[in-house]
């Protein structure tokens, strides 16, 4: 019985530290998450300026 206790106790070991690390890539994501958000806002912000730059251009070339 003692062998089976301590086969019982390390195997609680390591669901302990799958559970951490589970942890850990959960909050990963999330942060990846929103990094992907803010970007995606950037990326417009910047294609918006983009056409604005290009009308402008064209306005200019025009004369």
């Amino acid at each position: 019985m003692v062998v089976i206790d301590e086969i019982l106790l390390k195997l609680g070991e390591v669901g302990l530290w799958v559970q951490a690390v589970g942890l850990l890539v959960i909050i990963w994501i999330i942060v990846q998450g929103i990094t992907m958000y803010f970007n995606r806002k950037r990326r417009l912000l910047l294609m918006e300026i983009n056409n604005r730059l290009k009308n402008v251009e064209k306005k200019l070339s025009k004369f």
